[in-house]
């Protein structure tokens, strides 16, 4: 394609991705296809000569598009939601024209101070000190990682970069049964290891975090030679929804000289709303926050906001200046991006939220937020009326998690049941969930958090639920 002819597909692609936003509610939430038969369908080579646009767009609509599952659906109601607002979508096109490198000042003076007012925008609407700054990171994922080698270091003096882990006290990190999974993986990716990964016992309706377990296990590793290195807590855990008490875990971390990093991943969104800010009350006393903006306020992928109490503890993990990432005289004046970051090339990220805040507003994304919980509270109260369903855990926010529960089953066959109940609401494509397990025993999720959601997507997951269920018992 040249340039030329852009301008003619690119208005076909913008009009195409319209009314499929307009028309989703006419597609099963989830694929509907079998393993392989979109593989089957791709020839086995690359094609030696350019292709008419025309056939590939063809092949996208039939072909691709029947293998994707549509999380943009206003009937996901599985994982959590990865919103993308149509002025994000508009200022990625953009970013994505100039495609350019905004790996140091230099490099693209705007896209760098940009993200510095959009880090400051976010942290005073979700109601954070001044002091905080922050970085735009790809995905959770790499804000946790981050936040694990910070630990590392600062537990080490900085002598694990440069002299790495062995001969050094094996480190503990310290996170209860209910963090996402990626904290696993940055304990794997940092070199501290897995088996370093100490996990706390819960306790509450919040299943948060036991405070008094939490300085005893640490009192504990002190005592047998390990070097306690430092906290994660959760708020808005992935399978229930779970918050620990982070003024509390906060008090313990600063007694202990303990770095604390917060995985608000999902959950750190709705604090814009001030009256959700309990459920992370002392979050002002973390030294990094990660909250997704590209899961609940509509930025989509990739985009989570990191916030740091103190940039440099981070900057001091990451930075490496080899001659030709000089800045040549300004090093004090100047803050590049990518020495805050794991990855060196950096998109322009900071685009879309400044597109988004200034074209949906604060007050309109807090009145979806507050529509999604009151939403799923009305779904547990309507499902729950059936004898036979069972609330596992009560709404955190937009999440609650049920299951299909008759008397005189064993726990096995109640799982088979559940998993059944579960492939059912599924195959029929009308809405989407997804499992999880809770003490052991197989639960069903169920968030909103869909852009588009209404009230009659609400009416037709409690009938999809409740119909389904009644088929089985």
């Amino acid at each position: 394609m040249q340039w030329e002819t852009f301008e003619y597909w690119g208005q076909k692609a913008v009009r195409w991705g319209a009314n499929y936003r307009r028309t989703l509610r006419e597609h099963p939430v989830r694929s509907q296809v079998e393993m392989g038969e979109i593989l089957k369908s791709l020839p086995p080579c690359a094609p030696e000569e350019p292709e008419r646009m025309e056939d590939i767009f063809a092949d996208f609509e039939r072909t691709i598009l029947p293998g994707m599952t549509h999380w943009q659906h206003p009937r996901f109601f599985a994982y959590f939601p990865a919103n993308a607002a149509p002025a994000s979508v508009l200022a990625e096109i953009l970013a994505d024209t100039m495609a350019a490198q905004c790996m140091l000042w230099q490099t693209s003076p705007a896209a760098t101070e940009l993200e510095r007012r959009m880090i400051e925008w976010l942290r005073d609407a979700v109601g954070l000190p001044a002091e905080f700054g922050g970085v735009i990171q790809d995905t959770a994922s790499s804000a946790t990682l981050a936040a694990i080698l910070t630990m590392r270091e600062r537990a080490l003096d900085g002598k694990g970069n440069t002299r790495g882990l062995a001969g050094q006290p094996a480190l503990r990190i310290y996170a209860s049964n209910e963090v996402h999974s990626s904290i696993d993986r940055a304990l794997w990716f940092s070199g501290i290891g897995a088996d370093n990964l100490v996990r706390i016992p819960t306790r509450g309706p919040m299943r948060s975090m036991d405070p008094a377990a939490l300085r005893e296990a640490i009192a504990q590793d002190r005592a047998s030679g390990f070097l306690p290195a430092g906290i994660v807590a959760a708020v808005g855990g992935t399978s229930t929804g779970a918050c620990d008490d982070v003024a509390a875990i906060s008090q313990v971390a600063k007694s202990e000289s303990l770095y604390l990093h917060v995985d608000a991943a999902w959950a750190g969104s709705a604090m814009i709303c001030p009256e959700f800010r309990t459920l992370w009350h002392g979050a002002e006393h973390a030294d990094s926050i990660v909250l997704n903006a590209h899961k609940w306020l509509g930025a989509q992928l990739e985009c989570s906001i990191h916030l740091l109490r103190d940039e440099n503890t981070l900057r001091n993990t990451l930075t490496i200046a080899p001659e030709y990432l000089g800045t040549h005289g300004n090093e004090g004046e100047i803050r590049n991006l990518c020495d805050l970051s794991l990855q060196l090339g950096r998109r322009f990220r900071a685009l879309k939220v400044w597109f988004l805040l200034r074209a949906e507003g604060l007050a309109r994304l807090r009145s979806m937020m507050r529509n999604h919980v009151r939403w799923a509270n009305e779904v547990a109260e309507r499902i729950a009326i059936d004898s036979d369903i069972e609330i596992v855990t009560p709404p955190i926010l937009s999440l609650f998690t049920f299951r299909l529960a008759p008397a005189g089953l064993t726990p096995d066959a109640l799982d088979t049941l559940n998993l059944d109940l579960l492939a059912r609401i599924n195959d029929t494509g009308r809405i989407y969930l997804t499992p999880t397990r809770i003490d052991d025993r197989l639960a069903i999720r169920f968030q909103v958090g869909a852009i588009e959601t209404a009230p009659e997507d609400i009416d037709t997951a409690v009938e999809e639920i409740r119909n389904t269920a009644a088929g089985l018992v």
